[in-house]
């Protein structure tokens, strides 16, 4: 009998996922640990016949509809479906965001504990979906609308909050192009471009630019109207299992000008109880 790692990767999930779990009858004793072939092909909807060509190697050109069902059929999560498709020689295509975004509680309370470096979690059109406190009082003098495209480009204060504001935009618009092209049609990131479309000439031509990629900043310039000058280190994750989240962590070297800086800024929040 022939394979592929294709081959192997389905055979082992099968044989790891009990029908019960699928709603399937079980009667009898069964001669598989698993699901059998012909369970998987009939849920996936294929033929049993594909379906056994798929795992012995000698069909090995699945269509990304397939690919979907086998993930569901196989309760995969974002990285089995992921490496699911790279066996295949395909690049998975992007999970549809939930239509309301909002951050975990898990990672909303470790935030909470950064107590020395401002954190937020931003969504796919750079709307602001949680803080700390250290971050609300760093943006406190640039009010940002719950939302940092808008803000960079519609709130005059932008450009004195951010001294390199050029390139913040730059770096703005070039990670909202990349957001567009991993969720093509979706109505945030829509809409938020064609109100910027509108009423900003700065994001028309930085965006007809087409430039796409992520946060490239490393250091990032702040001037705060209450604590002054802040060069801050810019550290950007990808929130798993959250499509197009993004927690951002501010920070500055111990014993920098910066770092007494967020240091004042946190005595000052803590007085007026921020967050």
């Amino acid at each position: 009998m022939t394979s592929s790692p294709l081959g192997d990767y389905l055979r082992g999930r099968r044989d790891r996922l009990m029908p019960e779990a699928l709603g399937l009858p079980v009667h009898g004793r069964r001669r598989v640990a698993g699901l059998r072939r012909e369970e998987v092909a009939m849920l996936t909807g294929v033929s049993v016949d594909y379906y056994v060509r798929l795992e012995q190697g000698r069909e090995t050109s699945p269509s990304p509809q397939v690919l979907d069902s086998l993930g569901e059929v196989l309760r995969l999560d974002d990285d089995g479906r992921q490496h699911l498709y790279r066996l295949a020689g395909l690049s998975p295509r992007p999970v549809p965001p939930a239509p309301v975004e909002e951050a975990d509680d898990a990672l909303l309370e470790l935030m909470l504990s950064w107590i020395g470096s401002p954190a937020l979690v931003f969504g796919r059109a750079f709307d602001v979906l949680a803080t700390n406190p250290l971050a609300e009082a760093l943006f406190a003098g640039f009010p940002f609308s719950r939302n940092l495209t808008r803000a960079t480009f519609l709130d005059p204060r932008a450009r004195t909050f951010y001294p390199d504001w050029h390139l913040v935009a730059e770096n703005t618009v070039a990670g909202l192009r990349l957001a567009d092209g991993l969720m093509p049609g979706d109505p945030r990131i829509r809409g938020v471009v064609d109100e910027l479309r509108v009423k900003s000439p700065d994001f028309v031509a930085m965006w007809e630019r087409n430039d796409a990629r992520g946060k490239r900043l490393d250091v990032k310039r702040f001037r705060h109207p209450e604590v002054g000058s802040l060069e801050l280190r810019v550290h950007a994750f990808d929130v798993r299992g959250s499509t197009g989240q993004q927690l951002v962590v501010y920070h500055a070297p111990a014993g920098s000008p910066s770092a007494e800086g967020l240091a004042l800024l946190g005595t000052l929040a803590a007085t007026r109880g921020i967050g």
